[in-house]
């Protein structure tokens, strides 16, 4: 773990996790941009229907229900940085290859399927890789600060990333705005690269006798039987449900139903998108002030009920309502992430964190790409505002299991396990401090 020395902000005095933060800001960055592109390249130059555009926005998420249990596993076999860096150079390959592809007429949906499929595989380890990275890259006084900074940093990322997005499809088209995701992929590349901490080798000794499956069944073993974590995990997985349901026809919705060109629907999302800054930078203080459970609630269900502004929205002034709408859901989901984050840090024992960290993914993403095909289903067969009244609807219900839970009743949330039977179920204990992230 890289020691930081001196006073001073995070980013001033940590060298190592200044790059990390560079790194990530401008991999978020242009993850946005591509999230405008890819959706608008099927509707504007391949005239991709509405189930095809969420069958676009599921391919992204599915490799996470077929490999991301045993990628987890196999993540705590290994050094993290390493699996980041070959991640990273995959995703700006296939990226780049879309454009070359419209330069030779080979442009299909197809090929679009593939890309993100193939993309969403990359992010899989990337991900994995990297939320079990940051806690040996940070001294745990600094995790809490640093789990602020990059998820604040990421949201306004995305915040320019969103807008930006719409500005160069306007400018220099769809497709070649997938070169601004392939730049910025290069950049987190060159600052992974740079970092020099090093990890030391997992020990063998580690490893069960049941090999990669049975670190996969203790993965599922220690979310299944702890009620903390099982019902976060139950959470995320109904919150992604609703929100990817939205989400994966918000920019046909924008298109097609209120009517606004490409430029406008990319400053809409981005400012929707400004409340993610809002909740990273507010998580710290609203959770030191009332508990970091009552905080989740108030991000995580509070919030959650303005979604259903956004299926209102109208042409003119009535944009506003999906900025405000999308702004409180942002906020609400950031927020709550960033609470979670510091909660699984400092309640899960680090050589568990890259399996746990999958396993929860299984559940929590293994629901998105359901969520993408469902948004697109309803609104090919009830049209794209009915469906956005269905699918915003149950932003604010998946609510339910975190009213059904022990984080009801509690001012805090957990940051050490007891374990109950030896086996890798465990009981909460103890204790009360700052931190979680989720959704």
């Amino acid at each position: 773990m890289t020691r930081s020395a001196g006073g001073g902000g995070l980013l001033r005095r940590h060298r190592d996790f200044r790059l990390l933060w560079c790194g990530e800001t401008a991999g978020k960055f242009g993850a946005s941009v591509t999230g405008v592109a890819m959706p608008l390249i099927a509707v504007s130059d391949l005239r991709a229907g509405t189930f095809q555009v969420g069958l676009l926005s599921a391919a992204a998420w599915v490799p996470w229900l077929v490999i991301g249990l045993p990628a987890g596993a196999w993540v705590d076999r290994v050094r993290r940085r390493p699996v980041m860096l070959a991640a990273a150079v995959a995703s700006l390959l296939l990226f780049a290859a879309v454009p070359a592809a419209a330069a030779f007429g080979r442009l299909s949906i197809g090929l679009l399927l593939v890309v993100a499929l193939l993309t969403g595989t990359a992010a899989v380890f990337f991900q994995t890789a990297y939320t079990a990275y940051l806690p040996g890259l940070l001294e745990p006084a600094d995790q809490a600060e640093g789990n602020a900074k990059l998820h604040g940093s990421a949201s306004a990322a995305q915040i320019a990333g969103l807008g930006s997005g719409g500005l160069i499809t306007q400018l220099a088209g769809a497709v070649n705005g997938l070169f601004a995701n392939a730049a910025t992929l290069l950049v987190s590349l060159l600052c992974l690269a740079g970092i020099r901490h090093r990890e030391p080798r997992p020990p063998r000794a580690g490893r069960r006798r049941g090999g990669l499956a049975g670190e996969v069944g203790e993965g599922l073993r220690l979310v299944a039987g702890d009620p903390w974590l099982r019902t976060l995990t139950l959470f995320g997985a109904a919150s992604n449900l609703a929100l990817m349901g939205y989400q994966s026809i918000r920019v046909v919705f924008l298109v097609q139903d209120v009517g606004l060109g490409p430029g406008t629907v990319g400053v809409l999302v981005a400012a929707a998108g400004a409340g993610g800054v809002a909740g990273a930078f507010a998580a710290r203080r609203v959770a030191g002030r009332f508990g970091t459970a009552r905080a989740t609630l108030l991000f995580e269900v509070g919030l959650a009920v303005f979604a259903l502004l956004m299926p209102l929205t109208v042409g003119g002034t009535g944009v506003l309502l999906f900025v405000a709408g999308g702004f409180c859901v942002t906020a609400g989901v950031v927020g709550g992430n960033v609470i979670k984050a510091g909660f699984l840090q400092s309640y899960c024992p680090p050589e568990l964190l890259a399996r746990l960290t999958a396993t929860t993914a299984f559940v929590n993403y293994g629901t998105i790409p359901l969520g993408a095909l469902l948004g697109g289903a309803l609104g090919t067969a009830l049209g794209l505002r009915t469906a956005m009244w269905i699918t915003t609807a149950g932003v604010p219900l998946a609510g339910l299991v975190l009213l059904l839970s022990p984080v009801r009743r509690a001012r805090d949330l957990p940051t050490c396990r007891r374990p109950v039977d030896g086996a890798g179920s465990a009981g909460a204990s103890g204790g009360s401090r700052r931190a979680r992230a989720g959704g």
